[in-house]
């Protein structure tokens, strides 16, 4: 990664245009009208604020609140991955929560108001704090030991009280509280585990960064200590960065022995985008691999920049470790710079200190393809105010007078927000600051973003939140603020953290109980507690233009869309409407399954919540039925029942080992009855929505198998050991007459060609019978052995193991290293039906 600026480059040099102060006055908020601001916002009602009406929110409570079992620990101890699992950082584990999109109600059945099926559905699970004290390399254990030794009964008094109070030296205690616990955690961008899925780089408080990966949903897995790699990395080199440094100092200095704790211990870690390198084949190919970059600062200001490649597996994965100096003294916070500029992306680190400053450095990229670089340090803010910088964001915006792409860096200061614009133009590199005050009366301890819009969240100790959204002006922008006081919405509370969800949906808040009749509560409990931000249409308009066209990228948007339609039990028939010309206008599968999740929505939402717990054995004698209103509840009733039994013979077989749970049938009748008068029975209603179902799930299966057939036909020149049933797969397209396809035609047409009437038929591995393929979710012999089919190549499981997607709708097995790629490619598909990855 130690290369020179790029040949070709844009001259993108600080001195092209000096910072620029004239916004100043523009952005600062009178300091005494923040009164006036609060009263009218309490007149304005909840969670309103002093923008402009047209940017008013309303904030609402969403259950339910988690506690945590440890108080929460570190600076900004919450984060929001982009594969929506929340991490806080506690004094004892970093607790999870991953948000599911329920669609098989597993929240408790039937979506009225106050019912627990409309709750968020969250999966909890911890990656534990390590048991033993980290030490940290600075030289043999011998000659550490005899040196702490040596300092401790030092006659000086600043060498042996220092020794002894210093927590980087003695992380274990002894007659000092314990260290143990995590200051900060970061999420890696989504793709980068063994499940495509997100990383978790997390920092103790004594010093010990690990990386862990949570490959089963069950535990947490650490794949690599590198601390401990970098402290052996120092120790060969002798604790020099470079060759031309002056001879090695020995370990009986103190000051030495400080220079070696300080540039080992981290201070903030940061994830980088993931960016794609050249690797070399031993047939001389090149082929595109995927890596990311991790970033940790130390408290000596040194920056090491680890590259690891894609899927990150552990220690073997790390493809290059380098160290650079940043010139920052006490350095507080660390953040990735990366913007893009005609089609080339340019990549720096964002680096705050605590006294003040603020400046990218530039980083060099080896083998990445389609970066340029920084030709020396641009200094954001230079002012040694003593104003740390606790919190730094950077977001990627479009400017719509200037026509281009931009960056905006924001930096909390105190109580105040820095910002900078940064823009490329013909002339350089353009850089226009200035504060926003006038936000909090207390220090901002947390900052968060929502990188879709720009909109920057702040809070403060005394549960008051600042919404800042960035308008663009001719020379530079300006933001409209406005307050969510959250007293109003969740109570009296202090605030410890705040994270917004990837969509911008949900705001998490990290709260204690706060202060009642003016006085402190005798003890606290930590909650993580969240707040909508955005309303059911929105997040409905921004599923239906999605660029993404992802439902598991999006859950918070799916899961506000969920709620609303379990507590009005119908769509919306704007949604629906809206919905229809989108599945004509483009015939796009992302609208296909938003369909079906809409339908199994209001399938669940229409399911009556069973009276007892489904474990229970049911008593038919003494069971009573409850009857929503007249001529409704034996109906309904009876479906549940009736419908139970249906769905064993209907659904996927992988919803069979799950039992009797009906709510997984889905929902979405997208004609609701009571919008024109009269009400048809349930018992009617429900089968009608199972058939819509039935037929969305259909339509995307056959679409799947024409993807699954087109990659068959492109990959092999004969059809046998492809691990995919081609023949089966080609008769149950063709059996169904109404189904006229031009393209699966001609494409079977093909295939059957290439096969020349060979069939090589799947055999049951138990009597050795052939497996026909009559059903699209499970293969049954002549025998009655039933195997699941694997839902991304179509073939039998036969094996005990397999894997299931993440909402448990299909199963897919495991590949197999005799295995061609292409096979193995489809294999790492996510579910056909939600798109949520299979574990």
């Amino acid at each position: 990664m130690a290369m020179a600026a790029a040949e070709g480059s844009p001259a993108v040099e600080p001195a092209a245009s000096p910072l620029t102060e004239g916004n100043d006055d523009e952005e600062e908020a009178e300091p005494p009208q923040e009164e006036e601001e609060e009263e009218d916002d309490e007149a304005a009602g909840p969670s309103s604020g002093s923008g402009s009406a047209g940017f008013r929110l309303t904030a609402v409570r969403r259950e339910p609140a988690v506690r945590l079992q440890h108080g929460v620990s570190g600076v900004e101890p919450l984060a929001w991955s982009e594969d929506h699992r929340v991490s806080v950082c506690t004094a004892r584990s970093i607790a999870v929560l991953e948000q599911l999109s329920d669609v098989q109600g597993g929240g408790g059945g039937g979506g009225g108001g106050g019912s627990s099926g409309a709750d968020l559905v969250i999966h909890r699970t911890a990656v534990p704090a390590p048991a033993a004290a980290c030490h940290l390399k600075v030289g043999s254990k011998k000659e550490a030991a005899e040196c702490k030794e040596k300092f401790a009964s030092s006659k000086d008094p600043t060498v042996s009280q220092t020794l002894m109070l210093d927590r980087v030296f003695n992380p274990e205690g002894k007659s000092l509280p314990s260290m143990r616990g995590f200051r900060y955690s970061s999420w890696s961008p989504l793709g980068c585990d063994a499940n495509s899925r997100c990383l978790l780089a997390a920092l103790t408080m004594d010093n010990r960064l690990t990386i862990h990966a949570n490959l089963d949903r069950l535990q947490w897995v650490q794949l690599v200590d590198l601390t401990e790699l970098y402290g052996e990395r120092l120790f060969e080199n002798g604790y020099r960065l470079c060759k031309g440094e002056g001879p090695r100092v020995d370990l009986g200095d103190f000051s030495e022995f400080q220079r070696r704790h300080s540039m080992q211990t981290l201070v903030r870690m940061e994830w980088s985008g993931i960016c794609t390198t050249q690797q070399v084949k031993h047939n001389n190919e090149c082929r595109d691999v995927g890596s990311v970059l991790l970033a940790g600062i130390f408290d000596n200001g040194n920056i090491a920049i680890w590259q690891f490649q894609l899927p990150f597996m552990g220690k073997e994965s790390i493809t290059s470790c380098n160290t650079i100096e940043s010139g920052i003294t006490s350095p507080s916070v660390l953040s990735w710079w990366e913007y893009e500029h005609n089609n080339r992306k340019m990549s720096g680190l964002i680096v705050g200190s605590a006294f003040g400053p603020v400046k990218i450095l530039p980083v060099n990229l080896k083998a990445v393809k389609g970066y340029f670089t920084l030709r020396q340090p641009v200094v954001l803010w230079q002012e040694m105010d003593q104003l740390p910088v606790h919190s730094i964001k950077s977001i990627s915006l479009y400017h719509p007078y200037q026509k281009c792409s931009c960056s905006l860096v924001v930096a909390a200061r105190g109580c105040y927000v820095f910002w900078c614009l940064l823009l490329i133009s013909k002339a350089g590199l353009n850089v226009h600051n200035s504060h926003v005050t006038g936000l909090h009366s207390l220090p901002i301890i947390s900052m968060t973003t929502d990188k879709q819009n720009g909109t920057v969240y702040t809070c403060s100790i005394d549960g008051k939140v600042r919404q800042l959204i960035p308008i663009f002006t001719d020379v530079a922008l300006k933001f409209e603020h406005q307050l969510i006081k959250l007293s109003e919405v969740l109570g009296s509370v202090r605030t410890h953290g705040i994270a917004v969800s990837p969509c911008g949906v949900y705001l998490a808040v990290v709260t204690t109980e706060g202060m009642t009749n003016g006085l402190h509560p005798i003890t606290k409990s930590y909650q993580v507690q969240f707040v909508t931000l955005k309303t059911f249409e929105e997040a409905a308009a921004q599923l239906l233009e999605s660029s993404v066209q992802n439902l598991f990228k999006q859950v918070d948007l799916t899961d506000l869309v969920r709620w609303k339609i379990l507590k009005d039990k119908h769509i919306p028939r704007f949604l629906q409407e809206a919905l229809e010309k989108k599945i004509e206008s483009f015939g796009s599968t992302y609208f296909w399954r938003f369909k079906l999740f809409l339908l199994r929505i209001l399938y669940q939402s229409l399911q009556k919540a069973p009276s007892e717990a489904l474990w229970k054995p049911t008593h038919e004698d003494t069971k009573v039925l409850i009857a929503h209103s007249p001529g409704m509840g034996t109906s309904e009733d009876h479906q549940q029942d009736k419908g139970t039994s249906k769905q064993g013979s209907k659904q996927n077989p992988s919803d069979i080992i799950r039992g009797a749970d009906v709510d997984d049938l889905a929902d979405d009748s997208l004609v609701y009855s009571s919008d024109i008068g009269g009400r048809e029975p349930m018992e009617d209603k429900l089968l009608e929505i199972q058939a819509q179902i039935e037929a969305v799930e259909m339509h995307l299966t056959r679409e799947h198998m024409k993807q699954v057939l087109g990659e068959v036909y492109l990959h092999t020149w004969i059809t046998e050991n492809t691990s995919i049933p081609t023949r089966g797969v080609c008769d149950f397209l063709m059996s169904d007459e109404s189904y006229d396809d031009r393209t699966a035609r001609v494409l079977i047409g093909h295939i059957l060609k290439k096969m020349n009437k060979q069939t090589f038929p799947e055999h049951c591995s138990l009597c050795k019978e052939i497996l026909p393929f009559t059903d699209r979710k499970q293969a049954v012999c002549s025998n009655g052995h039933i195997w699941l089919r694997c839902f991304l190549t179509y073939q039998a499981c036969q094996s005990l193991v397999y894997r299931r997607c993440l909402l448990r709708d299909s199963i897919a097995r495991n590949p197999t290293p005799e295995d061609p790629d292409w096979i193995k490619r489809l294999l790492q598909g996510p579910c056909s039906f939600c798109d949520s990855p299979v574990f």
